[in-house]
């Protein structure tokens, strides 16, 4: 289980985000990061069960600042990326833990240009298994709508007009649910991870066959 202390860890971080602080508390931060650690590797545990893994990549806390406004040091959150095994198993599984902003996600972030492209063509010949999939009831349940940026209009060469234009625009084709702290404190939240990502799996692979075929 996500444990309070570590949610209680990173809400102080937040609130003393800079070096010094952070520094006498090194300890502690390898504590928790340890502990969630373990939590992700039961995630990839349940995945596996029906997927298959190539890695997990739990990130660093430690920010970049050379291009940011923000120039506080550390990411107040523990975060991990699970990637699917093989050029034929596309999207990935993520967990932001949060205090008051924790969330589960999957999907594409950043298609590569051939790979958009070959997208938005399969969408403007036919869209209705991918709005069969994202429009089923417990799909919509568990994740909603359909998130991610996308172009003000039509892409080069495509029509604005078109009945899919609204799949067509984006750049991104992304899903997130978001839990309270109560919720990531619960014993369930292992189980509700792994049904939501169970629930997400036929999304992932219809795009994978789009993107292989």
């Amino acid at each position: 289980m996500i444990t309070k202390e570590a949610l209680r860890f990173l809400d102080q971080l937040k609130r003393n985000n800079n070096r010094d602080w952070f520094s006498e508390k090194k300890e502690e931060y390898q504590k928790h990061r340890q502990q969630v650690k373990g939590f992700f590797t039961l995630v990839r545990e349940r995945l596996e069960v029906n997927d298959k893994i190539e890695k997990l990549k739990m990130f660093r806390i430690y920010r970049d600042v050379r291009f940011s406004k923000d120039k506080t040091p550390y990411q107040p959150h523990f975060s991990a990326a699970f990637i699917r095994q093989g050029a034929e198993r596309r999207g990935t599984y993520y967990i932001r833990v949060k205090p008051g902003e924790t969330l589960i996600g999957g999907g594409f972030w950043g298609p590569e240009k051939q790979d958009l492209f070959r997208i938005r063509k399969e969408f403007e010949t036919d869209a209705s298994e991918l709005r069969d999939i994202i429009g089923n009831i417990e799909f919509q349940q568990v994740w909603g709508e359909l998130q991610g940026d996308a172009v003000k209009t039509a892409p080069k060469g495509f029509d604005k007009t078109h009945p899919n234009i609204d799949l067509i625009r984006r750049k991104q084709f992304l899903f997130k649910r978001d839990f309270k702290d109560g919720e990531v404190l619960s014993v369930d939240f292992l189980d509700e991870i792994d049904r939501s990502f169970k629930v997400i799996r036929p999304y992932f692979d219809l795009m994978s066959d789009i993107l292989t075929t």
